[in-house]
């Protein structure tokens, strides 16, 4: 009986002295499962329509996270996040199917900032998120230049630092892409080349001002490339280079979004139509407590040519709870000359043919 009594009090002792431990380490699982149906016209040269559950996003992209932190005390956190986005439509990995393809980085973050290293969103992501009201909608600007949703920089060293009203970041990647799966989101330009200090190198910077009522945002992007790398960046003194001006302002309930992306290249093999500057205006404004309306212009203005776009979207979101929501978008394409910006983000549309489209679907965050 004594000898039972005595394990007990140890195995409390044990419990009450492990407790204040873990309770200085987070981790938490979340993630987003956002699909539903799409339905565009003139998918192709014969003018043919299609509906289809899409693979890319729906509202938002899907995805499944883990995030966590520590106390290390004095004002210091180690932090970390591996974040996986998931193609609904098929149950596959995105971004090129890597598993945490959104994001994969661990650092350390005081009063001073947020230091990471490791798979990140990098600075051009961050400067229109906020400004941007449709976000990564199936239509939205995202479908003009998908390198906005898929902003990110392997084998990178990122800083966030916020002071009072000030925000200013950075990231710096030794290889920004490892991926050769085609596309934005594997562009085949690992880097990290002995003896070439410039492949596949990419320098991203951001300085904010923002408060209750209104933000100013600026940001600059620069990729380098190198042998066998996507989209003509095929040396690694080739350039491409994307300068954002984004700000909103708040009246009343309703939120104003603007802003503009100026995008110039130096390619070794030179790509028609890249140098270009895309506007893009757009509100957001809650009709009531639960409904909430979405409306966006965007021009893509294509230097030295008459291959222009541009789209029109606007988006109801209905809140079933503060977790699930219902969602509609109707959207507008008009391609000019040889512009073929298809509607929806992954889509197809005929060379130099206008499309509209019409999205539905649910998205439950957890």
């Amino acid at each position: 009986m004594i000898k039972k009594t005595i394990n007990t009090a140890i195995a409390i002792l044990i419990c009450c002295t492990a407790e204040p431990a873990l309770a200085q380490s987070q981790v938490a699982i979340y993630g987003i499962v956002d699909s539903g149906l799409v339905h565009t016209n003139n998918t192709n040269a014969d003018g043919d329509s299609q509906t289809k559950v899409p693979g890319l996003t729906g509202s938002v992209p899907s995805r499944i996270g883990f995030r966590g932190s520590e106390d290390l005390g004095g004002g210091l956190q180690a932090v970390f996040v591996l974040e996986g986005g998931v193609s609904v439509d098929t149950g596959t990995s995105s971004q090129g199917s890597r598993l945490f393809g959104r994001q994969a980085y661990v650092g350390l973050k005081t009063r001073f900032g947020t230091l990471t290293v490791g798979r990140q969103h990098n600075m051009t992501f961050y400067s229109m998120l906020k400004t941007d009201v449709m976000g990564p909608n199936i239509f939205s600007i995202s479908s003009i230049d998908l390198y906005i949703p898929n902003a990110r920089s392997d084998n990178a060293i990122g800083y966030m630092g916020t002071f009072g009203n000030l925000t200013a970041g950075a990231t710096y990647s030794f290889g920004r892409d490892a991926s050769a799966a085609g596309g934005p989101a594997g562009t085949n330009c690992g880097g990290e080349v002995s003896g070439n200090s410039k492949a596949c190198r990419q320098m991203t910077a951001l300085l904010g001002y923002d408060n209750k009522t209104f933000s100013v945002i600026a940001s600059y992007d620069q990729m380098q490339g190198n042998v066998g790398a996507a989209a003509g960046l095929t040396t690694s003194e080739s350039r491409d280079r994307r300068t954002t001006l984004n700000g909103y302002v708040m009246t009343g309930a309703t939120k104003f979004g603007a802003g503009v992306m100026v995008r110039r290249k130096s390619a070794a093999i030179p790509v028609f139509g890249i140098d270009s500057n895309l506007y893009y205006l757009g509100a957001s404004h809650p009709l009531a407590p639960a409904l909430v309306l979405d409306v966006q212009v965007a021009r893509h203005d294509v230097k030295n040519s008459v291959n222009d776009s541009s789209l029109a979207v606007a988006r109801l979101s209905y809140s079933l709870s503060k977790r699930t929501a219902l969602y509609s978008a109707l959207g507008y394409m008009r391609n000019k000359g040889l512009a073929a910006n298809a509607l929806d983000a992954g889509g197809t549309v005929g060379v130099g043919m206008n499309q509209q489209g019409l999205s539905t679907g649910v998205r439950h965050a957890f």
